[in-house]
């Protein structure tokens, strides 16, 4: 078994079973109280300049599709929990290499009002999208792009 020693705040140790856990040293920041807890990194959005072509490359790799194709402007496919997504290069938001990093929290509304409340400014105020989920989008001090996201209960909301 791997021990903390020399590890920064916050990394994973494999234990004796093969199972991450977290670092003793891991905590939630004791200034954020009462903000919905960000649960899981959901997804990565590539962007490419030929969907067809990306799509049938991940898909010859045995990802399967859980939305869109070779003709749409976003496909996503599934990992585990989490995806996979491709978004058309004419969709990329600027400055941020074509990646984006989606957070999966407990409730996106509360989420932006946080970021509101915080002198943060989110590119969009939170909205359904028909693949599935409610989300925002927030572009990070260095020009990282962030969504804050969760899915949609069966019948919409």
């Amino acid at each position: 078994m791997q021990h903390d020693r020399g590890l920064p705040a916050g990394a994973r140790l494999k234990g004796e079973r093969g199972q991450w856990r977290r670092s003793p040293s891991v905590r939630r920041s004791t200034g954020c109280t009462g903000v919905s807890e960000i649960r899981s990194i959901n997804a990565v959005t590539f962007t490419t300049p030929d969907m067809a072509r990306a799509v049938r490359f991940y898909e010859a790799l045995g990802f399967s599709i859980a939305y869109g194709g070779e003709t749409d402007a976003f496909t996503s496919f599934r990992v585990g929990e989490g995806s996979l997504n491709l978004a058309r290069a004419g969709a990329k938001p600027p400055g941020t290499g074509g990646v984006r990093v989606i957070f999966y929290v407990d409730d996106v509304d509360a989420m932006y009002a946080h970021a509101v409340a915080q002198g943060l400014a989110p590119e969009t105020s939170p909205r359904d999208a028909e693949w599935g989920e409610r989300f925002f989008h927030l572009t990070d001090p260095d020009g990282h792009a962030l969504s804050f996201a969760r899915p949609l209960r069966a019948g919409g909301g």
